[in-house]
């Protein structure tokens, strides 16, 4: 399983405000992860999803096209990947790994 953090930034848009933008592509996630083949987290800064990876890049080229199908003129896109094979690995392992460390 792989995991992905993404930012999707639309530019040229009519206002600094961009929750509309969020908002549209949280609908779009929600769907997406409805047949259980993904899941994803929200931040404030950007959003992970995790799932194989041919789903994530399934999934990131649908969140890059949202905003367009909004009225974005641009859409700036950043993608990191983990793709660790060696072992089975998620975002809750992660911060439990981590939470294990700090002996919390």
């Amino acid at each position: 399983m792989a995991i992905a953090e993404i930012t999707v930034i639309p530019v040229g848009t009519e206002s600094t405000s961009l929750s509309a933008y969020v908002a549209g592509i949280h609908r779009y996630l929600e769907q997406e992860s409805a047949g259980g083949r993904i899941s994803f987290e929200m931040t404030a800064m950007s959003t992970i999803v995790e799932g194989e990876l041919t789903d994530l890049l399934r999934v990131v080229q649908g969140m890059h096209e949202q905003p367009f199908t909004e009225g974005a003129h641009r859409v700036c896109t950043s993608i990191k990947l983990d793709d660790r094979r060696d072992k089975q690995g998620s975002i809750a392992q992660k911060l439990h790994s981590i939470a294990e460390r700090l002996n919390r």
